[in-house]
Order: C-alpha cells, then sequence, then structure tokens
C-alpha cells in the first residue's frame, strides 16, 4: 500500500480538459497484421513493484504474450521515482522498452531527453480514447490509466451516495469526516474543488481555504494510512471523505463488512489524473513490437480488466468493467462530463504553500 502512496503523491502532471472522443483520422498502420510476426521477439517492460503493477503483468503483458507469441521480460520499481532512477541510471544503455509510470516522472523523463516519441498511427486504439487523455508530457507519453478521487462514504451510515461535496461541510457528519493528508495530491484538490464551490478557481483559492476552514474542527482524521481509514469505516466510526481514492484500498472496499462505497456522481465534478506509458530513447526492442504492446494496453477489453483491478478509471470510453468493479470506478460518460484535471503548471508555483497553508489548518 505504501508503494501505492508514493506514486500517488507523485501524480501531479496536468492534461488540458476535453470531454468528447474524437477520431484520429491518420492512417494508421495494420497492428493486428504486425502481431503476427512477434514470435521470438523480446520485449522489456518496467512497471510499478505494487498491485497495480501486478495487474499490469496478469493483464497486458501475460495477454500480449498469449496473442502475439513475444516474449515480455518484466522489472518492477517502487514508485515512479525508481522508475526514474533506474532509466537514470541506465543513461544510453538500452535497458527497457516501454514504461508505465506517473504523470510527473513521464515529464521529466522527457525534459531530460531520454525519451522516444511515440508514432500514434501506430495505435490504432486511440480512436476510442478522449482527446485529453491520449497523450501528454509534451507528447511523449501515451494515456494508460486515470487515476481518479471521489468521495469515500459508509454505506451502513449514509443512506445514499452524495451527489455534492456539499456533503462534507453537512453538520450531522461533524466528526465522523476525513480528508486527504496534505502529502497527497488529493488534498490540493479538494482546496481547488472547494474553491470552485464557493466562486472562485484554482486561480482564486482563497474562497476555497476559507470554505475548508469551516471543517478544521469536524474532521476526525486526516487519511494518511488508508489501512486505518478501512478499518474505522469498518466500525462505523466515519461516515464519509474525500477526496480520495478507491484505489487506495482495492481489497477492502469490495469486501461488505467495511462499508465502503465510492460517489463520482457529484454535481461539483471530480479530480482526475493521467498515468502515461513511455518509450525509453534507448531500448532493444523492436520499434512495432513497442508500438503494438501499447496498442494492446488501450485495448478495451485490457483497459476494463485493469479499472476491474486496481479501481483507476479506463481512459477508453468503450472499455467495459465488470459491475462488481463499477460501483468503485467511473464510468465513461461520468468521466467525459465530470473529470477535473488541475493545471499542474500553474499549480507548481504555489503547491508549497498551499500545503503549508493546509498543514497548518488542520494540524492543531
Amino acid at each position: 500500500m505504501q508503494n501505492i502512496n508514493t506514486r500517488r503523491r507523485q501524480i501531479i502532471q496536468s492534461l488540458g480538459l476535453a470531454t468528447a472522443a474524437t477520431v484520429i483520422s491518420a492512417p494508421f498502420v495494420n497492428v493486428y497484421a504486425q502481431e503476427q510476426n512477434f514470435k521470438g521477439k523480446t520485449l522489456r517492460f518496467l512497471t510499478w513493484a505494487d498491485d497495480t503493477g501486478l495487474a499490469a503483468l496478469r493483464n497486458i503483458a501475460a495477454t500480449f504474450s498469449e496473442k502475439t507469441g513475444a516474449k515480455v521480460i518484466a522489472d518492477r520499481a517502487d514508485g515512479t521515482s525508481g522508475m526514474v532512477a533506474k532509466l537514470k541510471a541506465a543513461g544510453t544503455k538500452p535497458q527497457y522498452d516501454v514504461i508505465t509510470l506517473a504523470g510527473v516522472g513521464a515529464s521529466g523523463l522527457a525534459e531530460a531527453g531520454l525519451l522516444m516519441q511515440p508514432d500514434l498511427n501506430r495505435l490504432p486504439n486511440l480512436k476510442d480514447v478522449p482527446q485529453a487523455y491520449r497523450t501528454g508530457a509534451n507528447g511523449f507519453g501515451v494515456g494508460y490509466l486515470l487515476w481518479t478521487d471521489g468521495l469515500i462514504y459508509n454505506t451502513a451510515t449514509v443512506k445514499a451516495a452524495p451527489d455534492s461535496y456539499e456533503a462534507l461541510w453537512d453538520k450531522k457528519y461533524s466528526g465522523r469526516i476525513f480528508l486527504p493528508p496534505p502529502s497527497f495530491v488529493e488534498a490540493v484538490d479538494t482546496v481547488i474543488i472547494a474553491a470552485g464551490m464557493s466562486g472562485g478557481s484554482q486561480s482564486n483559492i482563497e474562497p476555497g481555504f476559507k470554505k475548508m476552514a469551516l471543517l478544521k474542527d469536524r474532521v476526525l482524521m486526516l487519511g494518511e494510512n488508508p489501512n486505518q481509514v478501512a478499518e474505522l469505516f469498518r466500525t462505523k466510526s466515519l461516515d464519509l471523505g474525500g477526496i480520495y481514492s478507491p484505489a487506495f484500498f482495492p481489497a477492502a472496499i469490495k469486501k461488505p463488512e467495511y462499508n465502503m462505497g465510492a460517489a463520482y456522481g457529484m454535481k461539483e465534478g471530480f479530480a482526475a489524473q493521467l498515468m502515461y506509458t513511455v518509450i525509453p530513447k534507448s531500448h532493444p526492442g523492436d520499434v512495432a513490437l513497442i508500438h503494438a504492446f501499447i496498442n494492446h494496453s488501450l485495448d478495451a477489453s485490457v483497459q476494463g480488466k485493469m479499472a476491474a483491478d486496481v479501481l483507476n478509471g479506463p481512459v477508453n470510453s468503450k472499455a467495459v468493467v465488470p459491475a462488481d468493479s463499477l460501483r468503485y470506478v467511473p464510468t465513461a460518460q461520468q468521466i467525459a462530463e465530470k473529470a477535473l484535471v488541475h493545471d499542474d503548471k500553474a499549480l507548481s508555483v504555489v503547491q508549497g504553500e498551499w500545503v503549508r497553508r493546509y498543514t497548518e489548518m488542520f494540524s492543531a
């Protein structure tokens, strides 16, 4: 779980907002035909060491090997920072073909000149991905999954899923709510959402801090430890909290005894950040093989399985998420209509100060 937390704190890569899926008109290469020639070839894949990485090996790497005959050799690292360190340590020595990581890592590697820009013409599954989630990191990253944050509510004590963040300010829940800790990006996203609820915005944040101050004496805890949060839901000591992601507790939230539900239908929207697949500039594998692997990761079926396993939002608008997991993952329609992505470039200038103010507000 700690690996997930570490990785989540690093997800601050920004995207422009867009809603409707658009069709790429480029003349796509017939990737399926290429895949028939991959038997005997090897792809080296670097991903997370946590449950998300295991899910990627199971749902992406294994199914790609079965489909194409290619051999996938996987390496795993503790968080995005670990993956960045591995690639930088390799320098110009070809070591990995494909890496899945958080946005800040993709951006940093791109700025360091260590990435190859993907050929989008070789990724036909992008036609089913909304424009905003196709690429990032200055065009060096391909959208992989969405980390999504909503409200977590107690199904035993809250009669219906909240449809507004105003539930956090409802006095009947006083002393029975939790908020994200300042070390999580969710903290500043919560302030941004609070600002929007009060006539402000990311660029006019004071209304957000003023509204958050009203919660100072009503918060039972800050959710630094997801296991502790889950246990308090189980004992019915917490009613709701957020913004927070079900991905922090993918196992517990599915167990009825934990009384945990996830709400994404808030009228104010919900926060989302994109995770990326990138190609190292120095890579040992075949370029066609690499693009086929990335394209496979965007397949609707693969996306649905990944979303169900790790409770992240799929980027493919046609992804089919099993019903038992759909309770914790936003639908394609919700992603299109309600996903909110902060302006990371502007946030980077003020984030340190905002974190300080948030910390002081809730440390007393």
